[in-house]
């Protein structure tokens, strides 16, 4: 570490691709030293070099640093190391923003319990585990901005994303609830609830049951323009939150309209997504049905016609952001299964 560098220096977990190597990017535009991590180091490090990249493009020589760092988030022990190696490298962390994520598309008949296990790992005890890992520092230093990405998924039930909702919702509860603990310590936590957006997670999201089915309804959403916000009006938004300990943002209009919608009637929300389930591909009774599959499976198989032409936003987005660069491989050799950063 360089003891005259005055930089502050954040810790983006999920930043190697999507909206974390966009979060990533503007945290280094503002002069921040960035650590970013990944499950597989070759896609950290690849992340590092865009994000630092086109920091640098966009900031001249005021830009930070982002360095790379290999780490698993549902790891606490991973988690420890990952922090004590970037404190050693770059200096304590001053701002933590949790972005990594897994997309699993299917019905709730083929979801296995390890798929549960894999969403709540990353996406709820993910969050814990690199908040209670700086919150120590970040206390006797009375100074610290922690942010969490969750999701309109977590204010709302999701159409055959139940893994993912369940993460989710405990991700809103967890960073609401330590917003309000951290009173008075001068650390704050910001709930970050965004809704689709144009980055190209589809590709690597997992999709189970009907698979190419899933995914001609699931990657349209996350690509119009019309259902989705641009991911680096997001990142900014997100940024600018979290540096200034908002306890809650909410980004969209639509997440915004449906959160209110359905904390002012519950149980219509409830019966409209019944509603929509009606309508998606029910599983094709396979028994291979569970095994999840990427959603570039789909895409190669899908790759003309209406999906190919809905979704060329968010193809575009998968090439920019680091969608298609090494990619770290979850669960067993069977099942190759994919995190995606959201």
């Amino acid at each position: 570490m360089d003891q005259t560098s005055p930089r502050p220096v954040a810790l983006v977990a999920g930043g190697s691709r999507g909206l974390g190597l966009l979060v990533a990017q503007e945290l280094a535009e503002r002069g921040h030293d960035v650590a970013i991590c990944a499950r597989d180091r070759a896609a950290a490090a690849e992340g590092a070099q865009v994000a630092e990249r086109d920091a640098r493009a966009a900031a001249g020589a005021g830009a930070g640093r982002v360095t790379a760092y290999s780490c698993d988030v549902s790891d606490r022990d991973d988690v420890r190391r990952l922090v004590a190696d970037v404190e050693r490298d770059l200096g304590p962390v001053d701002v933590l923003i949790h972005v990594a994520g897994i997309i699993q598309v299917g019905p709730a008949e083929t979801n296995t319990l390890e798929h549960f296990d894999d969403a709540i790992g990353v996406m709820l005890m993910g969050p814990i585990n690199t908040a209670w890992a700086v919150l120590p520092g970040m206390r006797q230093r009375r100074h610290g901005r922690i942010g969490v990405v969750t999701s309109i998924g977590g204010k709302l039930p999701s159409p055959h994303m139940l893994p993912y909702t369940t993460a989710k919702f405990g991700a809103v509860g967890f960073t609401e609830a330590l917003s309000a603990e951290l009173v008075g310590t001068g650390v704050t936590a910001t709930t970050i609830v965004p809704g689709f957006m144009r980055t190209g997670s589809p590709e690597n999201a997992l999709f189970t049951g009907d698979r190419d089915g899933e995914y001609a309804w699931f990657a349209p959403s996350a690509s119009l323009p019309l259902l989705t916000t641009d991911p680096h009006l997001a990142a900014r938004a997100m940024v600018r939150a979290v540096l200034a300990g908002k306890p809650v943002l909410e980004l969209t209009p639509l997440t915004v309209l449906g959160t209110r919608f359905h904390g002012l009637a519950p149980a219509t929300t409830v019966r409209i997504v019944k509603a929509v389930v009606h309508f998606l591909p029910d599983a094709p009774g396979l028994p291979d049905d569970s095994v999840a599959r990427p959603g570039r499976e789909s895409a190669a198989r899908l790759g003309t016609g209406v999906v190919h032409r809905l979704t060329v936003l968010g193809r575009r987005a998968a090439e920019k952001l680091n969608q298609r660069g090494p990619t770290a491989i979850r669960g067993t050799e069977e099942e190759k299964e994919f995190a995606a950063s959201e």
